[in-house]
């Protein structure tokens, strides 16, 4: 089975530039696919500077969907969104007044990658953070989930910005895999470290647990083999222990509803994954949390996608106005949202005969 690699290297234009990241994509691109991904064979995805964060998203959401391996390489910089204080991966168009709006949340990472089976998932990172996000990585930890393994570093913030700084970690994970051999990711990070000579960097190693009756697994794989009511019926079960154990409302319960919804999706049933965000979003704020928290934009954001999906006018309507009304307490981070809501449902209302 192929692997698939996703290449992402960001930061922004001008005088808040911290690193220079896109330096660093010629050296990978030399590098055999197939070791990139230690896999057979890989696809490559290669974003370079990009501007918008939904279109980065787009990008890793299909190469979380893919089968087989992972391996996610990112290079750039890390700023704090003011107003929420979570950490961001800059991009083209970022400032530090624009955060919120044009860099890409790191927490979407964590969002994405959550359904892959552990052991199946990689990040590799080459970091640079401005002030405030560094003061916050001291106690708090850089989050990619439970599933994912994650390499790399991350250097505080520079003294001096006369030039950008190099990538010198993700430059040397590139040199020892041209040598056409992967070694294992434990000595490989070892080794780019002691090529990076970086001192008072955040070194990050976290590989996930492994175990034999992890249920995650047992869904993922459910779905590579497209046994997709199967997956949902374990979730299903998994989601209902849930609600025995700790209540409805809980974030144990609300998890595997967020399953349920993505599952819903893959197997091509954009109502079903609709209404269950839908539900998500409407019992996380029933149960206090804000209008703009992560997981509360998130259930919003992707019940709007799927949204988009459907094709029954009747479907389309009824979903819909449950949108809408989300969208008037839950704006998210896409300017016109509502308004996007407002306008097809319009286009569905009779029209007046001649």
């Amino acid at each position: 089975m192929p692997g698939t690699v996703l290449l992402l290297a960001a930061s922004p234009v001008g005088r808040g530039r911290l690193v220079d990241a896109a330096a660093v994509l010629p050296v990978l691109a030399a590098v055999d696919p197939a070791v990139l991904a230690g896999a057979d064979t890989a696809n490559i995805v290669e974003l370079a500077d990009p501007l918008d964060p939904q279109a980065v998203l787009t990008r890793l959401r299909a190469a979380a969907g893919a089968p087989g391996p992972l391996t996610v390489y990112v290079t750039g910089q890390l700023q704090l969104d003011r107003r929420q204080r979570l950490p961001h991966l800059a991009l083209a168009r970022t400032t530090p007044a624009t955060v919120r709006y044009t860099a890409f949340p790191w927490h979407w990472f964590r969002e994405e990658l959550r359904l892959r089976a552990p052991g199946d998932t990689t990040v590799l990172v080459d970091l640079h953070a401005d002030a405030d996000t560094w003061e916050l990585l001291r106690t708090t930890p850089l989050d990619t989930g439970r599933t994912s393994a994650v390499y790399g570093r991350i250097a505080p913030p520079p003294s001096r910005r006369d030039t950008p700084a190099a990538p010198a970690y993700m430059k040397a994970l590139a040199t020892i895999l041209r040598s056409g051999h992967r070694p294992p990711l434990g000595r490989l990070h070892e080794q780019a470290l002691m090529r990076t000579g970086g001192t008072g960097d955040l070194v990050l190693t976290a590989a996930p647990p492994v175990t034999a009756n992890d249920p995650h697994a047992a869904i993922t794989a459910a779905v590579q083999s497209g046994r997709h009511a199967h997956a949902d019926t374990l979730a299903a079960q998994w989601e209902q222990a849930a609600v025995r154990a700790h209540g409805a409302g809980s974030e144990e319960a609300l998890h595997w509803a967020e399953v349920r919804a993505d599952l819903a999706m893959f197997a091509g049933d954009p109502a079903r994954s609709c209404r269950t965000w839908l539900a998500v979003a409407a019992a996380r704020l029933a149960a206090g949390q804000a209008v703009d928290a992560p997981a509360v934009e998130s259930a919003v954001d992707r019940a709007h996608h799927q949204w988009g999906q459907v094709r029954e006018p009747a479907r389309v309507r009824e979903l819909g106005i449950a949108l809408a009304g989300l969208r008037a307490r839950v704006p998210g981070r896409r300017e016109g949202a509502l308004e996007h809501v407002q306008r097809k449902l319009r286009r569905l209302e009779p029209q007046p005969q001649p």
